[in-house]
């Protein structure tokens, strides 16, 4: 991807949205917003708890440490081990693509991709705190660290798309180009991921809401 493609980007995509569980927003808040690996150094969780979070999470999971407070933990459901395994390539396992999974925060690039999740199988029954980042900020600060992705990464399930080891790619080497030919403004990135998270996720926000489906129920906070 060149500069100009990087400012096309932001331009069509100048909002990065992470969907939260209720209530998780004062504890990203304090203490940064992370992949499921680094949460889970964070909050000190080791041993058999650790290695079960890590593999395929069929349910949402709560973690509790007696300075950080709460933070939950997302569920894979639209993952299975059969499933990644008819679309993994370059040799991976579904343990790998867990691993990569859990090894990056994740934001969706457009309002629709966010509604997307929010309407999703029993999450659009439950209400949901959304961060909406500054894009042109946050890719500032973490350039470094940042990985684009063409697909919804956490899905495999009937005729999934196949992923090996260039689906995550840095922003230098991304495919813009080929994707700007084969697909609309909005849909060119489908993910942005940071790894391990983004720590001072406060200084990027815009806007923090709690929303129900498409329903914006109230606003948690603004920047100042």
């Amino acid at each position: 991807m060149s500069e100009d493609e990087l400012a096309e980007l932001i331009r069509d995509c100048p909002v990065l949205y992470h969907m939260a569980a209720e209530g998780s927003w004062p504890s990203i808040r304090r203490n940064g917003l992370w992949g499921t690996s680094a949460l889970l150094d964070l909050f000190e969780v080791t041993g058999e708890t650790r290695r079960a979070i890590e593999a395929r999470r069929p349910a949402s999971v709560d973690i509790r440490h007696p300075r950080l407070g709460r933070a939950v933990i997302r569920d894979q459901k639209p993952l299975s081990d059969r499933s990644l395994a008819a679309c993994l390539e370059d040799g991976l396992t579904p343990s790998d693509w867990y691993a990569l999974l859990n090894a990056r925060a994740f934001f969706s690039l457009t309002p629709s991709r966010l509604l997307k999740m929010l309407n999703a199988g029993s999450y659009r029954r439950e209400a949901h705190d959304v961060i909406e980042a500054d894009t042109a900020s946050l890719v500032a600060a973490h350039r470094d660290r940042i990985t684009l992705c063409p697909i919804n990464s956490g899905f495999a399930q009937r005729r999934a798309a196949p992923r090996g080891r260039a689906t995550f790619l840095p922003i230098d080497d991304y495919p813009y180009a080929e994707w700007r030919a084969k697909r609309p403004r909005g849909e060119r990135v489908v993910e942005l991921a940071v790894s391990p998270g983004v720590p001072d996720i406060a200084r990027h926000a815009r806007r923090v809401v709690r929303m129900r489906g498409a329903e914006e129920i109230e606003t948690l906070w603004t920047a100042g």
